[in-house]
């Protein structure tokens, strides 16, 4: 596995709020930018105290920073590339408070910074499953005393997908049923494809929507049967519960998709830590990695 990118060479490679903003305008504009008013190859100059540029001809404007996370927020673009920074190399994820401290701004300025950082890693597209893939549901927050198992009150539900030692895709579902998971299996799942899953009768028809379909029946305590199994998944979802746990304490259903989103960036991207940031800095144009 790659070397992490390191804190030193986040720090060599964007010094200042400058530097960031000459990275946006390289991955905007390209090595031959060409002016949008005088429709000629030029060299854009800073304008001062300006996050802005003006072209060498006609002095027409480009503002890099438009269309991105960034153009409605106040805060430096050296803090906001540190935080995407601590995004991308915490294996727990990074609370709001933790963003206050670090980046010395207001809980509130570093709870939206948080969120617009998760809504970029949402753009990822790992493109659809294949090959030996795991599928289950699991079910996050509270529960009421007394009342165990799928649907019990108080929890979110989360549907899972994970190729095995390959990428996973999480969602918020309304609810466990059939008629839910199975058009999800379908559009993320390519056919031919063999989807392991545990006994919950949601999963019966697979086998009739172009998938080989392998079981385990949990409620007997079969964990494994031949080379099926949901180990994978399960060890996903343990993840994400103690990190919400340990680093937000609590999530509510109606962030939890950014928050999946975050997980999922990170998971899918484990095998390049050197890359991920500049990964994450290049879907700033596009929402997809160049």
């Amino acid at each position: 596995m790659a070397n992490k990118y390191t804190y030193y060479q986040f720090l060599k490679d964007y010094p200042n709020d400058d530097a960031c903003l000459d990275t946006l305008l390289a991955l905007l504009y390209g090595d031959k930018p060409v002016c949008q008013d005088c429709k000629r190859e030029t060299i854009f100059h800073r304008i001062t105290k300006r996050r802005a540029y003006a072209c060498q001809f006609c002095g027409g404007h480009i503002y890099p920073c438009a269309g991105t996370i960034f153009e409605k927020s106040s805060t430096g673009l050296h803090k906001w590339f540190f935080a995407m920074y601590l995004f991308t190399t915490s294996k727990h994820g990074v609370s709001g408070k933790e963003l206050e401290a670090k980046l010395g701004v207001t809980y509130k300025t570093a709870w939206r910074i948080g969120h617009q950082v998760r809504k970029l890693m949402d753009e990822l597209d790992v493109g659809g499953l294949f090959g030996e893939v795991e599928a289950d549901e699991t079910y996050v927050g509270g529960r009421r005393p007394g009342k165990r198992g799928r649907g019990a009150d108080g929890k979110t539900v989360v549907f899972g997908m994970k190729e095995r030692s390959g990428p996973v895709k999480t969602k918020v579902v309304p609810d466990a049923k059939r008629k839910t998971i199975e058009p999800i299996i379908k559009e993320n799942i390519r056919p031919g494809s063999k989807v392991h899953t545990d006994e919950w009768w949601a999963y019966k028809g697979l086998g009739k929507q172009g998938f080989k379909h392998e079981s385990v029946n949990h409620g007997q305590e079969q964990w494994v049967k031949g080379a099926s199994h949901t180990n994978s998944i399960e060890g996903y979802w343990s993840h994400i519960k103690r990190s919400i746990r340990g680093t937000h304490i609590h999530v509510s259903k109606k962030h939890l998709p950014k928050y999946l989103a975050e997980f999922d960036f990170r998971h899918n991207l484990r095998t390049m830590p050197d890359q991920m940031f500049h990964l994450l800095i290049r879907m700033l144009a596009n929402g997809k990695p160049v």
